[in-house]
């Protein structure tokens, strides 16, 4: 159960949320909606308790299960199986690894005490699940679209993409009272994304989720908050919706309608007391006391007035044209690329001419971003070779966001090594 009372969120300095309320039950599903930059990830971090708000409380009731919108998993080298890390959300990484250990002293010496030992744990993997866990862990991995073959690899070895499943797996099967996961059908295909979807109708506990999928919202969810946030100078509010994200925007529209005709009274009405008020104003004294009580009746209409619902804009981005270059873009011939013993890609031949685009597709962990990494000079094959053509420049786009130096400021991270006016960056950004 989770509940959140009058909740202040500030971030950089600018007020993202304030007066923030809610309680979620078990067995209520709810999706925080809103447009990008509203603070729905700064709201979901602070019910996690990974940042702390400036004003109100935060009570969770039970075992939390949070997935951010950027897990950090593997990043730091760690060279444990993606399974260990699974079966880890129950503690039970450990517990294996002790009960393999006191397998094998038993093993050496066979004494009385050893043997119990190992007994008494033995019994007590037992009565925690212990056995039944790794078919459970295999078999949500699954769902998410893992093979066996890569879930027993080392984490550091994957892809981005099957990083964040293997940490989706591990919350799940952890069996958390309330998950609050942020974007969690990221990298996942068509059936890993319907697994899920039945996987969360299911869930018992109480859940919050930030998703873009419009399926996972109308196939999962039971309520919305909706994180209003008009102007960047001002705090958002949070709406409360009943029922599926279709079941939002329907409603949210009528409000809206709603909303646009009492502005539009209440504007009437400003007009007509204005009005009124400079007619009488320079004649009997009487009339010069109406006109100042019919301008502070204006002034408190001023102070309340409805603001008309901000409309969806129409996002139009021009591209500065890239520097002419050579007929062929860029040529690989025979690119190979393995981690330890498990080749990901073998003898990979293309040629790129100006103008033409090419998709890259296959399974997770096929090797698309290693193939891209190579490409863009950040770790090297084993075989082949690529080679780019005459006046080619590159910009590399990272899965996990490599190039994003934390805490330094966005404009001076996009003018690093470019001569581009400051002015363009804005207006890119601003798009």
């Amino acid at each position: 159960m989770l509940l959140v009372d009058e909740l202040k969120i500030v971030a950089g300095g600018h007020p993202l949320l304030e007066n923030a309320s809610f309680t979620i039950r078990n067995g209520e599903k709810v999706g925080l909606v809103g447009r990008n930059g509203a603070g729905k990830t700064s709201l979901l971090r602070a019910v996690a308790g990974e940042d702390r708000p400036v004003a109100g409380t935060v009570k969770r009731l039970g075992a939390l299960g949070y997935l951010p919108q950027d897990p950090n998993l593997g990043r730091n080298g760690r060279s444990i199986r993606a399974l260990e890390h699974v079966l880890a959300g129950r503690d039970l990484d450990a517990a294996t690894k002790r009960l393999e250990e006191l397998r094998h002293e038993a093993d050496v010496n066979p004494d009385s005490d050893t043997i119990q030992a190992y007994t008494d744990a033995q019994h007590a993997f037992e009565l925690s699940g212990g056995y039944s866990a790794e078919p459970e862990a295999r078999r949500i991995v699954a769902g998410l679209g893992l093979t066996p073959g890569r879930i027993d690899l080392p984490i550091d070895v994957l892809s981005g993409g099957e990083r964040r499943r293997v940490e989706l797996a591990r919350i799940l099967f952890a069996g958390s009272d309330m998950l609050l996961l942020d974007e969690p059908t990221n990298h996942l295909d068509t059936d890993a994304r319907n697994w899920l979807f039945g996987f969360l109708r299911s869930y018992r506990g109480a859940l919050l989720l930030i998703s873009h999928d419009i399926v996972l919202l109308d196939k999962s969810i039971t309520r919305i908050l909706h994180l209003d946030r008009e102007r960047a100078d001002a705090p958002g509010q949070l709406v409360e919706y009943k029922g599926t994200y279709s079941q939002y925007r329907l409603a949210r529209r009528r409000d809206e309608e709603r909303r646009e005709k009492m502005a539009d009274r209440q504007q009437s009405e400003i007009t007509r007391l204005s009005s009124l008020a400079d007619s009488m104003r320079h004649q009997t004294e009487k009339r010069a006391r109406i006109a100042k009580s019919l301008d502070s009746r204006v002034r408190k209409l001023k102070a309340t007035a409805i603001t008309r619902a901000k409309k969806e804009r129409r996002i139009k981005v021009r591209f500065p044209k890239p520097p002419h270059s050579g007929r062929v873009v860029l040529e690989a011939e025979g690119l190979t690329k393995g981690y330890g013993d498990e080749p990901v890609f073998i003898d990979v031949s293309f040629t790129l001419e100006r103008g033409e685009r090419l998709l890259v597709m296959g399974l997770n962990g096929a090797g698309k971003t290693s193939l891209l990494r190579i490409i863009a000079g950040e770790t090297d094959g084993d075989l082949g070779s690529f080679t780019f053509g005459s006046g080619v420049s590159m910009g590399y786009y990272a899965q996990e966001h490599e190039g994003i130096v934390a805490g330094k400021q966005v404009l001076a991270h996009l003018n690093e090594g470019s001569d581009v006016p400051e002015k363009e960056y804005r207006t890119l950004m601003g798009a």
